[in-house]
């Protein structure tokens, strides 16, 4: 059994053939996106952070806005870069949004990828310190963050505040109990992955990998969660962690599907560097429900994670992107033994 949810990266385009034609259209179809994946019984809705592009960005708002609106699924992140992040505010905001959601929040962070200008995080005010890459500072934002979801006390109080404290030191409020447990990393390299481990966090795996020994993309994928594991369970953690793997899943069922995804395309693992890394992107899945079931049946990273998360077209609309969960919730997973 696994769960499943979608992925929205949130863009939107001056197209006129794009359902999302501004921020506020990607804002709202992304709330009715969640509310109809719950009435499907999907079991997440996470979305993608992007600063200065045309995609969603600050992501806290429209959190706290599914969470208003749904009961049941899952609410998260995929993932939010934290060289951009103040983690004293962010663990106020997510505090806030998991407490709306009633403690469904999965919130993913991560050191980010390349963006859409030259060091984005020096304009929210951010800088590494010396000798610290912007990496480095990304993973300290991040154990700084964990260390204020602990919700213990830090800050010394006013002997003369405007309202009375409580005994001791004060801690960042709203705390939500459990949230700690509910974030994820979203790791490139197999070293991450094994660092977000000992630090407690469960781990998100997308579809874009250093390439660590040129095996095909879904058994380094593989590899990295095995390696994950290993290193939780060195580390001593009471509870089980979580895996989450993304794909581009789409399953051809009506003359709609063969006019967007027919064609396919992206059938094979694809090279390329990032930051001077070479990267492996894994290959998308396209075609009639049987031959996905047999496609997928071979996919060993998805075979190692307990959730999959379905990367949507959210340009195409909410009644399309409905049909594209639909699908795979229908025709796809039961035969593969996810549902």
């Amino acid at each position: 059994m696994k769960k499943i949810g979608f992925l929205s990266f949130g863009h939107w385009s001056d197209e006129r053939a794009a359902a999302t034609r501004s921020a506020q259209d990607t804002l709202l179809q992304s709330i009715d996106l969640a509310v109809a994946a719950e009435e499907l019984g999907a079991d997440g809705a996470y979305f993608r952070v992007h600063h200065f592009a045309r995609q969603l960005a600050s992501p806290f708002p429209l959190l706290a806005a599914v969470g208003a609106r749904t009961s049941t699924i899952e609410i998260g992140t995929a993932v939010i870069d934290m060289r951009y992040e103040n983690p004293f505010y962010m663990a106020e905001d997510a505090g806030s949004a998991d407490l709306i959601s009633q403690g469904r929040l999965q919130l993913g962070i991560s050191r980010g990828s390349p963006e859409q200008v030259i060091d984005g995080w020096r304009h929210f005010g951010y800088r590494p310190a010396e000798d610290e890459s912007d990496a480095d500072m990304a993973r300290r934002h991040a154990e700084v963050f964990l260390q204020l979801l602990e919700g213990k006390g830090f800050a010394q109080p006013n002997p003369r505040p405007m309202f009375p404290n409580p005994p001791g030191l004060l801690r960042l409020e709203p705390h939500s109990p459990g949230l700690i447990d509910r974030i994820w990393w979203g790791a490139a390299s197999n070293a991450t992955a094994q660092w977000a481990a000992r630090l407690g966090m469960n781990l998100q795996s997308s579809t874009l990998k250093d390439d660590e020994n040129g095996k095909p993309f879904h058994v380094q994928q593989a590899e990295q969660i095995r390696a994950y594991r290993a290193a939780w369970a060195e580390a001593g953690h009471a509870r089980t962690p979580r895996v989450s793997v993304s794909r581009s899943i789409f399953a051809l069922t009506d003359d709609r599907d063969r006019m967007y995804f027919g064609r396919g395309g992206k059938e094979s693992d694809q090279i390329g560097f990032i930051e001077e890394t070479r990267s492996v992107f894994g290959r998308g899945y396209t075609g009639e429900p049987d031959r996905l079931v047999e496609e997928l049946r071979r996919d060993e990273g998805i075979a190692e994670a307990d959730t999959l998360l379905l990367t949507v077209p959210n340009t195409l609309g909410v009644d399309y992107n409905v049909h594209v969960i639909e699908n795979i919730l229908k025709h796809v997973a039961p035969a593969l033994g996810w549902r």
